[in-house]
């Protein structure tokens, strides 16, 4: 898979399309507890971010194209060692397409938001493109 860009549209992948959208209208409880307090709007320092993105064979849950963020919310079934093992192998292809990802999982997002806000916060003054 080539490095995402603009010109490529971030490996976007249409034939994920319909998927995606289910995924968006059936979130998580945390992933709409994050998206709500935290994503939407350019809440969070004022990046955009898309939710349930697809890029190459993968949906990110979501992903600011500026940052080349991903950002994942990972229910129980993260947990499993076979789910463990998709995971690592889906973020190796996404990295080498050029993305950061950062895990949170949902427990995290719905009993400490704060401290998930701190999280990204501190990872966007440390990685943003300084003017």
């Amino acid at each position: 898979m080539e490095k995402a860009n603009n010109s490529n549209h971030w490996n976007y992948n249409p034939t994920l399309r319909t998927f995606a959208t289910r995924n968006r209208r059936d979130m998580t409880k945390a992933e709409a507890c994050i998206w709500k307090y935290l994503l939407s709007g350019r809440r969070l320092m004022g990046y955009r971010f898309n939710r349930q993105r697809p890029i190459g064979n993968y949906i990110a849950d979501f992903l600011c194209k500026e940052l080349m963020l991903i950002i994942e919310v990972d229910g129980l079934t993260h947990q499993f060692e076979e789910v463990y093992r998709k995971d690592r192998a889906r973020e190796q292809v996404l990295q080498e397409m050029g993305f950061t990802i950062i895990r949170f999982d949902d427990k995290e997002v719905l009993q400490d938001i704060a401290n998930v806000e701190r999280t990204l916060i501190h990872y966007i003054e440390t990685h943003q493109s300084k003017p």
